[in-house]
Order: C-alpha cells, then structure tokens, then sequence
C-alpha cells in the first residue's frame, strides 16, 4: 500500500510540476532571436506555412512550440562579398514578406515592441529580421538605410569571414598576424554610429575579440549577441569569453544563447570531424544536389539520423550554459537565440522549434522563478529592444 501511495504521490507531483511549466511557457512571450529557415527556403523552395518534415521551423511548429517572436536571419556565404550579397539580402528579405502577404492572419513583420506586441495579442508570429553579417551593406552606409527600411533589427558585424571594416573571430584566430588589420577601421566606426543612430542594435555574435573591444568603446547603446555560447564551458573561437559576457551585461546588453551542438560540447567538434570523413561521399552528393554545405550537411544527419544522434549533448549542457551566464552576467542579459536552420546538430530533445517548453521546464527544476524565466524567454529581448529604438 505504502509503495502505491508513493507512486501516486510522485505522479501526481509530475503532472502538477508539468503542468506549471507550460503555465508559465504559455504566458510568456517567447523570442528566438536567430533562425536561419529563409535562406534554406531560397534553396528548397519549401513553403514554412505549411508543416515541413525537414528542418526546424515552419508556422505550424512555431505555434505548437508556443513561439511568439522570431529573429530571421537575412544571410549569404562570404562567396557573395563584394558582389551580389546586398542583392541576395534583399531577395530573402522579399521572401518573407511573401510569406507574410500568403499568410496574413499567422505572421506579420514588425519592428519595435509596440508592433510586437500587437502582432502577439492577435496570435500571429511577430517576424523580425536580422542582417547575419557586414558584407551584405558592401560597404555602404547607405545600404544599412535601405535594409532598416526593410525591417532590419539588427547587424551582425560580421560573419565567419571578415569585412574590410571590421574582423571576424574565425580569422583573429586563425589568420592572427597576417590580417591587414584587427577590429573596427574608420569606416567601421561611421558602421557603429550609424546603427546607433538608426536604434538597429549591433549583433557581437561573430566578431573577434579587437573587434567587440573597439565596439564597446564606441556604442552609446546596448549590444546583443544574437547567438552565442560560453566559452568557459566550450572553448570555441565563436563562444564568448567572461570578460565578454560581464562587458555586454555592463553595457545593458543581452546573450542570447545558440542551440548548436558545436558550441555547447567542446568534445562534439572532433566526433563531427572523424563522421564526416566517414560519409565524405555521401556529403559530396548532397553538396552538389542543394550547393550548400551547410544544407547538406543538415540533411546527412536526417539520413544518418541514428548515427548522428549518438554525437548529441543532453538537453542537460545547454540549460548549464544558461545558468553559467545568468550567474556571471545576471539573469537580465541572458536570452534565447536558438540557430535552429543554421546547424547540423542540437542537443538530444531540441529537434524543433515545438520544444522550447523542455527549457522552461529545466529552468523550473532548478529553481527559476517564473519573472526570471520570463525574462530569458523574451523580456531581456523587448527591454533590449526597446532601449535600442525608443
């Protein structure tokens, strides 16, 4: 008897603790504030109203996942630099508001938090748009006019590679010395002025460290970092080092954190490694059939999907990311900037924009309140926001 009341018991307490978790999910307003489904949509011509059995996101999803702002990453390899990338920027920028104008009762493109929170009462996912790196202005201030038209919320300095103006994390790090130059030049300092200016807020995500430093120097306003790990738990070249973390929480700033495996689990790069030499052919052909490397290699783990799995950090790993940062930077600069479209790989239960619930739910089990896990899931972003554009 005993042992079946303690069954009960313990049942009933997991049900009750459930069902606070999605209270408190359902009643927050939830920001993803990078996502990578439009340029992948300009590749497979998909349509992300409709559920889609590849890839992380559609409206349906978005809606089940209880998702109600989404960060779109407006993105082009750095093979488009210095020729077509303000062009490619602008066609993905069409391509969601195509979406919007087929879709009109789901999804509406927005710029500040009062728009936001109109699309939100009117249960529509509130679409904002994101510039994932300087080379797609081409070296133009008039072009970071023309994108802020358009909706741009915020610019990545840079991508993995560098812009004349400003240099990247991968080639600080990899290239050191030979860099013709290591962080903002003039004209990248008018680039910070400009988005000061225009409250489109700077995205520190891929910079390298020169670069961040000589932003911080110059920016009157909050910084963001749309999609980012800690480095002190994966010591990647893209995660971001304490002194980092404890600047943009100085500044007013907010982390939003990447799901990506890579960035999460230091040992996930060499297993990752020694897998795709393993399907080197198998990638070759998917590379040819999407021209896409990232793509591809999404769509090798769907079909290698046992194998690929096995690579995968637990749920566990992201949730301590979390709490490192909320415990360095304070629980007012931490957000959620999943990368979901733009990675191979993320930890085991985060297979789509359907599970955010499963953070809320862990962020409980550790003891968050329900205001401080309201502020990781989209107050830090509307408070940001807000301080960026009035």
């Amino acid at each position: 008897m005993k042992t079946l009341l303690l069954s009960l018991f313990i049942l009933l307490s997991t049900v009750t603790f459930a069902q606070q978790a999605n209270k408190i999910h359902n009643k927050a307003i939830l920001v993803d504030t990078h996502n990578d489904a439009l340029s992948n949509e300009l590749i497979t011509g998909v349509d992300l109203a409709k559920l889609q059995a590849d890839g992380n996101f559609d409206l349906v999803r978005a809606k089940q996942g209880g998702l109600d702002v989404q960060v779109f990453s407006v993105w082009c390899g750095e093979q488009h630099a210095d020729k077509d990338a303000y062009a490619f920027a602008n066609r993905e920028i069409d391509s969601l508001y195509a979406l919007i104008q087929r879709n009109p009762d789901k999804i509406a493109v927005v710029t500040e938090k009062s728009g936001l929170k109109k699309a939100v009462k009117q249960g529509k996912l509130a679409a904002m748009i994101g510039v994932e790196g300087g080379h797609m202005i081409e070296n133009r201030l008039d072009y970071i006019d023309s994108l802020a038209k358009r909706g741009m919320i915020y610019l990545t300095l840079t991508w993995n590679n560098s812009t004349t103006w400003a240099t990247s994390a991968r080639d600080e790090t990899l290239r050191g010395d030979s860099l013709p130059h290591k962080g903002l030049t003039d004209f990248g300092k008018q680039v910070i002025k400009k988005l000061n200016d225009l409250g489109v807020m700077i995205d520190l995500s891929h910079p390298g460290e020169q670069t961040f430093k000589d932003v911080m120097a110059l920016t009157k306003k909050p910084v963001i970092a749309s999609h980012s790990c800690a480095y002190a738990l994966a010591p990647h070249r893209r995660n971001l080092k304490d002194y980092q973390l404890k600047a943009i929480a100085k500044n007013g700033g907010v982390v939003f954190l990447n799901f990506y495996s890579g960035f999460l689990d230091s040992t996930y790069e060499a297993k990752h490694e020694a897998y795709l030499k393993r399907h080197e052919t198998q990638l070759d052909s998917l590379i040819k059939i999407y021209n896409d490397y990232d793509l591809a290699s999404i769509r090798l783990n769907a079909i290698n999907k046992t194998e690929a799995d096995q690579m995968r950090p637990p749920l566990s790993l992201l949730i301590k990311h979390i709490d490192y940062m909320v415990k360095l930077m304070g629980v007012d600069h931490v957000g959620i900037g999943s990368d979901f479209d733009g990675a191979e790989s993320y930890p085991l239960g985060l297979d789509s924009v359907t599970d955010y619930a499963k953070i809320t739910a862990e962020l409980l089990k550790l003891g968050y309140s329900e205001k401080d896990i309201k502020k990781i899931l989209g107050d830090n972003f509307l408070r940001v926001l807000k301080a960026n554009r009035g």
